[in-house]
């Protein structure tokens, strides 16, 4: 039964169909006859003939339609029609691009003339004193973010911030110079280049500012203003997938006219950019008002915060206006420009001042406090080190940490839940010695306290110095010696006596 039924579903598929490989040929055939033809024509300057002629070869579906397109643009040429000239030009770039062929000295006839000027201009590779302005601020821009990112002088966390501030915007800047020039048609792999860092100009200059105005130190919920950028990177993903012809025919799309899909993304994209931009910049303006009073300690701090401010200020406002202007199509050029000059201004800025005042990154905290050069690296602000202080002293007075004999500098940070450094900071600037001097006080206080109760005469000085801490007596008698000018056993005796 089983049998039957395969032979019955074998015999019901129906025949299979091959292709007329004579009717392909012939077509063939055909299309080298005509293009034979529409050649003969166009040698014999017969160029309507050979216009209609070559129009007939595009309708043939194995034909490759860019050398075709370009007979015709040339045939176009050679009668001085320049918009159906430049129209065909088009096409054939379209179809295969190539910008070699705008160089052809036959289209000698139309290549002065305006519509075939704006053809070369959108996508001919070209440089204007513009373009490589913008190039030399870039290049500019990935050096001070260098210089700034190994300045030591400069607050860790302030200088990584600033600095991936104008490396992002210099990555930016590079991207509009490849841009203007067209040069993204010739390298396709930089489409979307400067994509990631679309969200990331407010959170780092918010954060920058928190971190001079505050010494603000990181929490896990700061990732949370990460999520814009995540979120765009997975976006952007399957885009950077594509290979090398599926971006330029993307870029080529593009520089014909948005399709309705490009024109959606550009407008969700535009959109929340402009949105977040103003977040970020009131944020930022918020911090800025508030760090006022304190920027009068410094001069230079002051002046260079208010100066960044005000030109980003000033980029956000002529980003928001090109990108309105452009979500209602309508094109006004000078904003497009204007947002990238205060954006170059930025990175100008913060590149003259990395040479001429570099300590002004760290905020109004690099010199108002003597003691602060030495710590600046460290993060502690006034409320910060006041409770570290007093839970340091928990762990001395209460928990005697310091009869622990392996005790050190690094078990204390991590107990007050802190760096080295700030655990440092705090005991240098609130009980004036260092963490060694510190620990032997409370050690010889102990002892001290010890060796009065003795009342009976029965302890033994090597007990007393491993009960308070102390690892050996040499130690011992060398720290108590030095703090009340006599051996534990003089003490003793003395104490005892009285």
């Amino acid at each position: 039964m089983l049998f039957s039924t395969c032979i019955s579903t074998l015999y019901s598929i129906p025949p299979l169909h091959f292709p007329n490989t004579h009717a392909i040929v012939s077509g063939v055939q055909d299309s080298e006859k005509l293009l034979e033809r529409a050649d003969s024509f166009y040698l014999e300057r017969k160029f309507p003939e050979a216009i209609k002629t070559y129009d007939q070869i595009l309708t043939k579906a194995k034909v490759v339609k860019a050398p075709v397109l370009k007979k015709i643009a040339l045939s176009h040429a050679a009668l001085e029609q320049v918009d159906e000239c430049v129209r065909y030009l088009e096409q054939s770039l379209i179809s295969e691009f190539d910008t070699k062929i705008l160089m052809d000295g036959r289209f000698d006839t139309v290549r002065k003339t305006e519509a075939f000027a704006k053809l070369e201009k959108k996508y001919a590779p070209s440089f204007s004193a513009w373009s490589l302005v913008c190039l030399y601020v870039s290049l500019i821009g990935f050096y001070i973010s260098a210089l700034i990112n190994f300045n030591k002088k400069i607050d860790r966390v302030a200088r990584l911030l600033i600095s991936s501030f104008v490396f992002i915007h210099s990555v930016y800047i590079l991207h509009i110079f490849i841009f203007l020039t067209n040069m993204q048609l010739q390298y396709p792999h930089t489409h979307l280049m400067s994509g990631p860092f679309n969200f990331l100009f407010g959170p780092l200059l918010y954060f920058y500012f928190k971190r001079i105005t505050q010494q603000y130190r990181f929490k896990k919920r700061d990732l949370l203003h990460l999520i814009p950028t995540v979120l765009m990177i997975i976006y952007l993903i399957p885009q950077y997938a594509l290979s090398k012809e599926e971006k330029l025919d993307i870029l080529l799309d593009r520089a014909s006219g948005f399709t309705s899909e490009n024109a959606v993304s550009f407008i969700v994209v535009v959109s929340l950019k402009i949105v977040v931009y103003i977040i970020y910049a009131l944020l930022i303006r918020k911090l800025y008002l508030k760090g006022k009073p304190k920027n009068l300690q410094n001069v230079e701090s002051a002046r260079w915060q208010r100066n960044i401010y005000r030109i980003y200020f000033l980029y956000i406002i002529f980003y928001s206006l090109y990108g309105f202007l452009a979500l209602n199509n309508l094109t006004f050029s000078i904003f497009f420009h204007l947002q990238v000059i205060f954006m170059a201004l930025m990175v100008l800025y913060v590149g003259y001042s990395a040479n001429v005042q570099p300590s002004v990154f760290s905020g109004v905290y690099s010199f108002s406090n003597p003691l602060f050069f030495k710590y600046e690296k460290s993060g502690l602000t006034e409320s910060l080190s006041k409770e570290l202080m007093q839970n340091l002293i928990n762990l001395f007075d209460s928990e005697k940490i310091y009869k622990e004999n392996d005790i050190n500098l690094e078990m204390v940070a991590q107990r007050l839940n802190t760096t080295r450094h700030n655990a440092s900071q705090v005991i240098n600037e609130h009980f004036k010695m260092n963490f060694h001097e510190l620990v032997n006080k409370y050690r010889i206080k102990e002892a001290k306290s010890i060796l009065n109760q003795d009342s009976k005469k029965n302890l033994n000085i090597i007990d007393v110095a491993y009960e308070v801490g102390y690892n050996n007596k040499v130690t011992f008698n060398k720290a108590f010696k030095k703090d009340t000018s006599l051996t534990p056993s003089e003490y003793q005796k003395t104490s005892i006596h009285s």
